[in-house]
């Protein structure tokens, strides 16, 4: 187990580049299963997630080499891979080390729809991913079920490598084809997943309620270049027209958007000084908003982010004077991932805040490491908290802690770099599965922080 040291005080200054989306590289890496011509990726980021990803593909014979990208990178991390899936073994999905690799991955669930529309059949073990609460898969597989799939969940004898008993999804097909759905919830992994499987399919089908996140709007633009009928894209209704074969693509990666929120976020706590650049501002939606809503000055110059320091920074309240209320929503609302950044954020503004995180119902439960720091905060329920801002009247205090998952473990680091005092985090691999390289960046950008393995 990895842990990071930091000593806070030290505020972040100079610029930094985002990395590749790791949210829309597990779609996008999936999608390469779908033709047996030539994929080229690029702005692929160096994180856990889609570094696992990657090797399920090969495990599946998918061939992958690194190359140079057709435009020079502005991130030093920035990785141009290509794929060619011509000699796919499709019985490997049978076999122990898939079902162990895939359920250590919650992205694995991308892999049903590629597969299904391809070969007809796929077997996968129930995904991995972060603790945060009820997950269900179920509009995926409905969605599956409606294009003519047969669905079955079962127990397999297959055995990890620790000889645990593996529960899983069979989906198989003979032919799928088109139809019309209505999703009962914007998932972005199931939408996906749909239109990944209806790009072969025979037939139209027409998806209504369907994520609309900058993610899926990156995958149908990638799809349609590589030969596939999908219009509406960016919108809740699509149309996708069945095609007989797609060919191969290049496709670049979108920066970050949960970075550049949690850059914002450390720019904000540390009385930083930070440029982030070519954040892509038009993807962005509300969360340089929601930034503003909270005190912090967030400057746009052309593609950049400007975030200059401040002493003091005031949580706006609504127009009739009450409380303010930061709350997730499916996009075009803000994002889900932003809301632990957001609330540590808040204990050192001037005011208070409701932070209400609707979507999942164990992401809260990590404040209690915040208020051991020294932070006001009541925990209202597992889904709502309640942030009164200290104004930096107080500072946090150091503290040894766990990172429980991807943007809970983000959150405590960044509390800990304006801490008084030294903090310790410990199982940092988690913060590994979403963030690229982030102990050799933070030091360029002057963070006094130590990595442990």
């Amino acid at each position: 187990m990895a842990s990071f040291e930091i000593v806070g005080g030290h505020p972040l200054k100079g610029e930094i580049v985002p990395q590749g989306a790791k949210n829309e590289a597990l779609q996008v890496l999936c999608a390469v299963l779908l033709t047996n011509d030539k994929v080229v990726i690029e702005n692929v980021p160096d994180i856990r997630d889609v570094n696992k990803l990657i090797d399920l593909l090969m495990l599946l014979g998918v061939s992958v080499r690194k190359v140079k990208p057709s435009v020079p990178p502005l991130d030093p991390w920035s990785r141009t891979f290509e794929f060619r899936t011509n000699n796919i073994d499709i019985g490997k999905i049978e076999t122990a080390e898939f079902a162990t690799q895939a359920t250590e991955l919650r992205g694995s669930i991308l892999l049903v729809g590629p597969l299904l529309s391809r070969f007809g059949r796929v077997l996968i073990p129930q995904p991995g991913g972060d603790k945060i609460g009820r997950r269900r898969l179920d509009t995926h597989f409905i969605g599956m079920e409606k294009l003519g799939a047969k669905v079955e969940y079962k127990r397999y004898n297959r055995k990890t490598v620790g000889s645990v008993r593996l529960d899983g999804y069979e989906i198989s097909a003979k032919r799928l084809k088109g139809c019309y759905m209505l999703l009962d919830e914007a998932s972005v992994t199931g939408t996906a997943n749909i239109v990944m499987a209806a790009v072969l399919a025979e037939g139209t089908t027409t998806i209504m309620n369907a994520a609309c996140e900058p993610y899926v709007y990156q995958l149908c633009k990638m799809l349609n270049a590589m030969g596939a009928k999908i219009s509406g894209v960016g919108s809740n209704m699509l149309t996708i027209k069945g095609v007989k074969e797609l060919h191969g693509c290049t496709h670049r990666l979108l920066p970050d958007m949960i970075e550049i929120g949690s850059f914002i976020g450390m720019a904000a706590m540390t009385q930083g000084d930070i440029v982030i650049k070519n954040a892509h501002v038009e993807h962005l939606g509300l969360i340089p908003q929601v930034f503003r809503r909270l005190g912090v000055e967030v400057w746009q110059k052309g593609d950049d982010l400007y975030v200059p320091s401040q002493e003091h920074y005031e949580i706006e309240r609504f127009m009739d004077g009450s409380i303010m209320n930061i709350s997730d929503a499916p996009w075009p609302g803000f994002t889900p991932d932003l809301i632990s950044i957001a609330l540590v954020v808040a204990t050192q503004a001037k005011g208070s805040v409701l932070i209400h995180q609707k979507m999942f119902e164990s992401r809260l439960f990590f404040v209690d490491k915040l208020i051991d720091m020294g932070a006001q905060i009541i925990l209202c329920d597992p889904h709502r908290a309640t942030v009164i801002g200290l104004d930096r009247q107080h500072r946090l205090r150091g503290l040894n802690m766990v990172s429980p998952d991807i943007r809970a473990g983000v959150s405590l680091l960044i509390a800990a770099l304006s801490a008084e005092g030294k903090s310790r985090i410990d199982n940092i691999e988690q913060i590994d599965r979403g963030y690229q390289h982030i102990y050799e960046r933070l030091r360029l950008l002057g963070a006094s922080i130590v990595r442990i393995d």
